[in-house]
């Protein structure tokens, strides 16, 4: 999956985390497991119709191109932690919380691009709610640019998930 450069180079802590715990599985398990499988296949001779030899030498490509990424990616991203003076504005990392005039409401935390998949509840901050979001407080109205036109938010609660403290 490729992203462009574009993108904002913010990460929370945990996401930051999950990239290098899935960088550490894929480099200190995954890769020297499918690299055994392949030096097996490769000594039991004809390469060109061992499924199990080129299978795995495909899967062994795929995952090191996801560690060429994961390095890249890790080393420019900056890890944003909350801070005491965000309380009662919507920053990087924020839980909020919005009604619209139908009632219809939502709840999600502002995260780095790299952190969104596989979550509904996450959504980018570089996603036009997003933007329309941030440094609003409860009460205030966020206007979305959307395909049908403007569309109001009321924000109703902003929460930072508090910092853990090392053990």
């Amino acid at each position: 999956m490729k992203r462009t450069s574009s993108k904002t180079l913010l990460i929370t802590r945990e996401g930051y985390q999950q990239l290098k715990a899935e960088h550490d599985e894929l480099w200190f398990k995954k890769r020297p497991e499918i690299t055994r499988i392949v030096s097996w296949a490769a000594s039991l001779g004809d390469r060109s119709e061992n499924a199990d030899y080129t299978y795995n030498k495909r899967l062994l490509r795929q995952i090191d191109s996801r560690l060429r990424f994961l390095r890249k990616r890790l080393d420019e991203l900056t890890i944003v932690d909350y801070s005491p003076q965000q309380a009662g504005r919507v920053f990087f990392g924020a839980w909020v919380e919005l009604e619209d005039d139908a009632g219809n409401s939502l709840k999600f935390r502002i995260v780095g691009p790299d952190e969104i998949y596989g979550r509904k509840d996450y959504i980018s901050i570089d996603a036009p709610m997003a933007r329309a979001l941030l440094k609003k407080q409860v009460d205030d109205v966020a206007t979305v640019s959307t395909p049908n036109g403007p569309k109001d938010w009321y924000i109703v609660a902003i929460d930072y998930p508090q910092p853990t403290q090392p053990s």
